[in-house]
């Protein structure tokens, strides 16, 4: 996925979202650009090619045992040369192995080695200590996503009653297989999100809503594995959150200009929304289940899309979006990023990144973090001079104008010129704050003027008549009253004129 910098700012072509398989699905950077279906096909493909190859060597290794073992009964003397011999050959050949499926999709050895000895290890002090899902204590989350799972599918009876025991086995199972690595953790629950998926279409049909069914049952099993399969000891993901963030921190100096940035925020509403953005992508990492996660994202993505049209007055566009996030990115530095990225891409339900507007943003947000990590002096538009003393800290694009005064100018002068300046800006927004206020106050003035004028209209053009009593009628009401009787209920008598 390439990110270029054109002269209007940053732009990403929409088709550079999409899986470079070309199946038409939003591709993700951390599966190598595929999405997630045409993923799992390489992912196979992969694995089932490292498997015959681990076979054939087995048999290999198999026959030169046997050859070696045949050649040991003939003489005792060479059996110990023949031996080592072999040793040495087979420690050669799995030295010379094929890469793994690890190295294919870009792990190293050394975080294989630190799996193992981490499973061990774990081995090891759950021997020694009671079991974690006896001796903890369930989180309220956890507990409430029980409560609300339950609640949800009492209403199917036998079909929710399968439901739920199938999620409960698949917990147990991916409980009794922590020493997994995280790629094959993943790979089993997308397999369950699969299956899953395919009896509610085919088996349980009395589910109205198939989507709804999905969504709590990855909430109820993603809040039960969120401890142990977010940001595992055995992966990298802590070490690319620490660097992504130091990143991040190197590039506080980047203004919205720089990024071409279609916002402004001297504006107390754009200000007000680029606050809730900040907030809804803070926010995410708070989030356990990778829907709750998605849908931060997609908050923050719609307050931009609304900071950018307050600010133009006219509907915002894609190429204006994405500078926008990560002007976002870089103000906010939300916590563990890597992490909350990697941890969706892996244990989201796969159909929700691959279409709609979660994919979409999502996808974007990743191309952002991209971004950040490659940035360098032409995509600012700077010269490579400027770029690397504003990331060495020496200088700042916001000090540039007062590094241009005269030596002889003292702090306190600059300090006051700064003061008098932010004085400046803050008396012109109360002078629009007054002006919008008398505005305001000049409408309703107008309003009620409006409505006292229609009021009058109308009864100029439909004045009310009530017209004299009829004397029959009221010879009759006097008679009434001398004998003690009461008349008859009388509408009153009114007349249009």
């Amino acid at each position: 996925m390439s990110l270029k910098s054109e002269r209007r700012g940053i732009h990403v072509d929409q088709s550079e979202l999409l899986c470079k398989k070309g199946c038409g699905y939003y591709g993700n950077p951390a599966w190598q650009g595929f999405c997630s279906k045409c993923w799992r096909e390489e992912y196979q493909k992969a694995k089932y090619k490292q498997i015959q190859e681990d076979w054939e060597l087995a048999e290999r290794l198999q026959r030169e045992e046997e050859e070696a073992y045949a050649s040991s009964q003939q003489t005792q003397g060479a059996q110990s040369l023949t031996f080592t011999k072999f040793e040495e050959k087979k420690t050669n050949e799995k030295s010379r192995k094929v890469t793994t499926v690890k190295k294919f999709f870009g792990a190293s050895s050394r975080a294989g080695a630190k799996k193992v000895l981490a499973s061990k290890l774990r081995e090891v002090q759950e021997a020694k200590a009671p079991s974690p899902s006896i001796s903890r204590q369930v989180s309220l989350e956890t507990d409430r996503a029980s409560r609300d799972f339950i609640e949800f599918l009492k209403p199917y009876q036998k079909a929710g009653q399968e439901i739920y025991k199938q999620s409960k086995v698949f917990l147990d199972a991916m409980h009794h297989k922590r020493e997994l690595s995280i790629e094959e953790q993943s790979e089993n629950a997308q397999d369950f999100y699969q299956n899953m998926a395919d009896k509610l279409q085919t088996r349980w049909k009395v589910f109205p809503e198939k989507e709804e069914a999905m969504d709590h049952i990855e909430k109820y099993i993603m809040t039960r594995l969120y401890k142990y399969v977010f940001c595992p000891e055995t992966t990298e993901d802590e070490k690319k959150d620490l660097a992504i963030q130091r990143r991040i921190r190197a590039l506080h100096w980047v203004t919205p200009q720089m990024l071409c940035v279609p916002i402004d925020e001297e504006i107390q509403e754009v200000s007000d929304v680029v606050v809730k953005a900040i907030t809804d992508i803070i926010q995410m990492d708070s989030k356990r289940v990778p829907r709750d996660k998605l849908a931060c994202i997609t908050s923050c993505s719609k307050h931009i899309f609304t900071a950018i049209r307050t600010t133009k007055n006219e509907p915002a566009s894609a190429d204006d979006f994405l500078p926008t996030l990560i002007f976002i990115v870089l103000k906010g530095n939300p916590p563990r990023l890597q992490s909350n990225i990697q941890y969706i891409t892996r244990f989201c339900i796969p159909s929700r990144l691959m279409t709609g507007e979660d994919g979409y943003y999502f996808t974007n947000l990743c191309c952002a973090v991209a971004f950040i990590e490659k940035l360098d002096a032409q995509s600012l538009n700077l010269s490579q001079e400027d770029f690397d003393r504003y990331m060495s800290g020496q200088a700042s694009p916001k000090k540039q104008e007062s590094e241009n005064w005269p030596a002889d100018v003292c702090l306190g002068v600059r300090q006051m010129y700064r003061n008098l300046d932010l004085l400046s800006q803050l008396n012109k927004r109360q002078e629009r704050i007054v002006s919008e206020a008398k505005k305001l106050e000049r409408d309703l003035i107008d309003w009620k003027d409006g409505v006292a004028k229609e009021v009058q209209e109308i009864v100029e053009k439909y004045p009310l008549e009530i017209r004299p009593p009829n004397p029959a009628l009221a010879a009759i009401d006097s008679e009434n009253v001398e004998n003690d009787k009461l008349p008859p209920p009388l509408q009153p008598q009114v007349y249009a004129g």
